[in-house]
């Protein structure tokens, strides 16, 4: 996406007021684009939960400069996630479980589809 396309993207959430305003900042391969628009330029704002923001630009620079690839496993960097084994139905006990189908990826990661849940149900309805 050049700078253009994501002022576009970013303007709209302004222009239909899901935002009053918000500022854009990506730096690739030595140039930087800083974007304001709306009330942010001027404006004081808090930021808050960057771990998740950070971390993920930090995981896509790898991916740009071919450290690490998207959908390559992570068990070589994150040991703890190989090898998982899950249940074998989610009523299984927790002692029943078989080997997952196959390994964690980076894009699991970022994307939160790495198989870590919730079960949203009364206590006791289910084992986990």
């Amino acid at each position: 996406m050049n700078p253009g396309q994501l002022h576009d993207v970013m303007a709209r959430h302004v222009e239909r007021g899901a935002v009053p305003g918000l500022v854009t900042a990506v730096s690739q391969r030595g140039e930087t684009q800083v974007d304001a628009i709306g009330v942010a330029r001027d404006a004081i704002f808090r930021i808050a939960s960057m771990t998740k923001p950070v971390t993920a630009a930090a995981a896509m620079i790898l991916v740009d400069e071919g450290a690490i690839a998207l959908d390559e496993p992570v068990d070589k960097l994150l040991p703890e996630l190989a090898n998982r084994r899950v249940l074998r139905r989610f009523d299984s006990p927790l002692d029943d479980t078989v080997p997952a189908r196959r390994a964690i990826t980076a894009r699991d990661l970022l994307t939160f589809t790495w198989g870590f849940g919730v079960a949203l149900v009364p206590p006791g309805t289910w084992p986990i």
